[in-house]
């Protein structure tokens, strides 16, 4: 049998298709909920305690408890200040190891990712658990990109690359050769929100989304879902493309069918390690 599975568990759907992946497995596992982010919908009846984000000591001792042996991070957490973060003694004092205020996010994920390890946890990626969520090379819907949305997306994957490599984002939005915008602390949605109103005549832009350079591959791997599609399309753009093998697709058959119905196209293309798609 697999080794019993903690599940810290962020916001959005993701926890619950975790906790129905191990039930369908016959899989231990334990959900260690954070308050202010957690659905408890979502969660349901499922075994689980819950925390503030603050109280890592506390975690850890529940997770201990609990018998996790193996550990999955999914779902988004918004970084909070320091002041709201309210660190107990064993988070302050890794705040102070890692310089709270000077590192990015993908820099806390690393040491996140790190301190689980070296307290005697295996830090799991969720494409490990949910194999099916890794977006694969190729176009999924009925309209594929033209020329010029082709153009847009090398342009795009270099933008967002670019701006991963300095730890602020994994997206932006090219039209025409045309940088729309770049992904920051805002998120995808309010990316897409803001670029629609910059849109140009003619051809319709691409969002493209792609993974860090330096981005811990098990923890927060760029996400898109239903919700990214209908927010491409009301902003205008012609469709999205997204890194494959390093982006996760959640409902991959939901969302072709919004993309189908609202007439983008959805690609998924590799890129190399020098950022080339």
């Amino acid at each position: 049998m697999a080794p019993k599975l903690g599940v810290i568990a962020g916001a959005g759907p993701l926890p619950g298709r975790v906790i129905a992946a191990c039930r369908a497995a016959g899989r231990p596992f334990f959900v260690l909920c954070l308050e202010g982010f957690t659905d408890e919908k979502v969660v349901g009846d499922a075994p689980h305690a819950w925390i503030r984000l603050g109280a890592g000591g506390k975690g850890l001792e529940l997770l201990r408890r609990a018998g996790a042996e193996e550990l999955v991070l999914i779902g988004p957490v918004r970084r909070p200040t320091l002041a709201a973060l309210r660190p107990d003694a064993y988070t302050a004092r890794k705040v102070a190891q890692i310089g709270f205020a000077a590192l990015g996010d993908d820099g806390i994920l690393k040491a996140i990712d790190n301190g689980l390890e070296a307290e005697g946890f295996r830090v799991v990626g969720v494409d490990s658990i949910l194999d099916d969520l890794i977006a694969p090379e190729g176009v999924y819907t009925k309209r594929a990109p033209d020329a010029v949305a082709r153009t847009d997306i090398e342009r795009g994957v270099a933008i967002a690359r670019g701006i991963g490599a300095l730890d602020v984002g994994q997206a932006a939005v090219v039209q025409q050769g045309v940088v729309l915008g770049v992904e920051a602390a805002e998120g995808t949605d309010a990316l897409l929100a803001r670029c629609g109103a910059l849109r140009l005549e003619g051809p319709g832009g691409v969002l493209v989304k792609v993974r860090k350079p330096n981005q811990q591959r098990r923890i927060d791997l760029p996400t898109i879902g239903t919700r990214t599609i209908e927010n491409a399309a009301a902003a205008g753009l012609a469709g999205v493309a997204v890194q494959a093998g390093a982006v996760l697709v959640v409902d991959r058959d939901l969302v072709v069918e919004a993309a189908d119905r609202t007439r983008l196209f959805i690609v998924g293309v590799p890129v190399a390690e020098n950022g080339a798609a």
